[in-house]
């Protein structure tokens, strides 16, 4: 059973997470969401993953995310920073990371960041500057005025000018809603990437930075030696397929695999990503 946690950051944040352990600590498996989402992402591989029977299952809502309200700065370093405490805070070991979108782009932060926190990295959908297409290449014309932008939001959150409460994203909902779409042979694209959904249920200054996040430059993949596995969507939403694969190559320990989506695979592809993520833990015994 997945207990629910909360860690105190030294700056005073709060950072939700949940735990599934039986017992003593085991290797660890961590999920981390993407842009706009927060740790229910994870909801359907957490109820039918056969790993749960033997490793310590951790995900949690970003800083700025789900129960992790936070309206002050965030961005790779501090996320780096909460998932380190949180590992530490529960004598975890090197763990599997796995990521998707912004959170496969936090995994590859972390492993840079803390290289002896890490064991194997899971990128789904990594987000490369130079892959980037579609609606998400207008975030990189809009970055210098968001960066801008921030400050000011920020000191408005900390004037208590802000929205006081936001209604809570429950992506198990919203999965089933679009299983039902998918049947009729469409996936919902604009429920998943809509900004006006996405402000609804998250802090104004949170989802820009998100954004500012998600396009920002990614640490210099030769210097990670932490073997990984990359799932690429065939469909190219956010970021085109054969550029991904050409930036992943500058990682010592690469593997790809392709799977038939157009971006949210957590979503369209379950059982794929499941069994592959299984597999690829499955190479520690």
């Amino acid at each position: 059973m997945e207990v629910r946690k909360v860690y105190v950051a030294p700056d005073g944040a709060r950072i939700a997470y949940g735990l599934t352990r039986a017992g003593e600590a085991r290797r660890t498996l961590v999920l981390l969401h993407g842009v706009a989402s927060n740790m229910t992402r994870w909801w359907r591989f957490l109820a039918e993953t056969r790993l749960a029977n033997s490793w310590d299952i951790l995900r949690l809502d970003l800083r700025g995310h789900g129960g992790s309200v936070w309206r002050g700065r965030i961005g790779m370093g501090v996320w780096s920073s909460d998932l380190a405490g949180i590992l530490r805070s529960e004598g975890a070991g090197p763990a599997e990371v796995v990521g998707h979108c912004l959170g496969a782009n936090l995994a590859l932060w972390f492993a840079r960041l803390e290289p002896a926190l890490v064991s194997g990295l899971v990128l789904i959908e990594p987000m490369f500057r130079a892959a980037i297409t579609g609606r998400m290449k207008h975030i990189l014309h809009l970055r210098p005025m968001l960066a801008a932008l921030t400050p000011s939001l920020m000191a408005l959150a900390s004037a208590g000018i802000h929205r006081k409460t936001l209604p809570p994203l429950d992506l198990a909902i919203l999965d089933q809603a679009a299983y039902a779409s998918m049947a009729g042979g469409s996936f919902p694209t604009d429920r998943y990437a809509s900004p006006i959904h996405e402000l609804r249920i998250l802090p104004t200054v949170a989802y820009v930075q998100d954004l500012l996040a998600v396009t920002g430059p990614l640490p210099d993949l030769s210097k990670i030696a932490t073997p990984a596995l990359s799932l690429l969507s065939s469909g190219g939403m956010f970021g085109d397929p054969g550029m991904t694969v050409r930036c992943l190559a500058e990682l010592a320990d690469c593997r790809v695999e392709h799977l038939d989506s157009v971006h949210w695979i957590p979503t369209e592809q379950p059982r794929g990503m499941r069994e592959s993520i299984e597999r690829w833990c499955g190479r520690h015994g």
